[in-house]
């Protein structure tokens, strides 16, 4: 298994903070945010869970799923969500120049305000790094753009194969707070664990109290 946060700590928060990792407010709202759509039957899953609370989240868009699934990236905003960056093939940002991975940011800026131009007129300026992987030239010349680099407080790990449903679910209900910005994918791989946790944390969440809010 592979090394990760699930808590994202003050430390790391602290050396990185020119990212986005939480939203400290005193009005409970919290962040849920997923990563790596749109996905056939999967978004629309989603979709459909979060209106059963009335939940605001923020969408990480991969550019060839939005070229791919086009009807499903226009529900997503029609449904009230924001939309975020998330490059166009999903590349690891360590592993790929700094010139490439600008390009891809661009080619998945296209592919959102192509389709966005026919319902609204708002730019994405919210950007989250494959993997986390990020490195400093890159976040220096995508925030000169103007984009925010949204990381994240609880990792719920649901693209995890070699997790339980149940300790994922465990992942995101030990770890929320108030301001807490969550990660989960709307993909195929992560299906099985978002299937079952998705449900029980909106209803832990709503229960406690929290407030489902998207990111600007």
């Amino acid at each position: 298994m592979s090394f990760y946060w699930i808590k994202t700590n003050s430390l790391i928060k602290t050396i990185f903070s020119n990212y986005v990792w939480d939203v400290p407010n005193t009005e409970n709202k919290i962040y849920l945010t997923f990563d790596d759509g749109p996905t056939p039957e999967i978004t629309q899953w989603v979709l459909e869970e979060l209106q059963k609370y009335n939940a605001k989240a923020t969408f990480f868009c991969i550019g060839k799923n939005i070229e791919k699934h086009p009807e499903i990236f226009e529900k997503v905003i029609n449904n009230g969500h924001s939309i975020g960056n998330h490059t166009f093939n999903h590349l690891n940002g360590w592993k790929t120049s700094t010139e490439e991975y600008l390009e891809n940011v661009k080619l998945c800026e296209s592919s959102i305000s192509n389709l966005k131009s026919k319902i609204c007129t708002l730019k994405s300026a919210l950007f989250r790094p494959p993997y986390g992987k990020i490195k400093s030239s890159q976040s220096k010349k995508l925030r000169q753009l103007g984009y925010k680099i949204i990381m994240w407080d609880v990792l719920s790990a649901d693209y995890d194969t070699t997790i339980t449903p149940e300790k994922c679910l465990e992942n995101v209900l030990k770890n929320i707070n108030s301001g807490s910005i969550i990660v989960f994918h709307d993909s195929v791989k992560a299906f099985p664990n978002l299937k079952y946790t998705l449900p029980k944390a909106l209803e832990y969440c709503a229960a406690k109290g929290f407030v489902f809010e998207k990111l600007d």
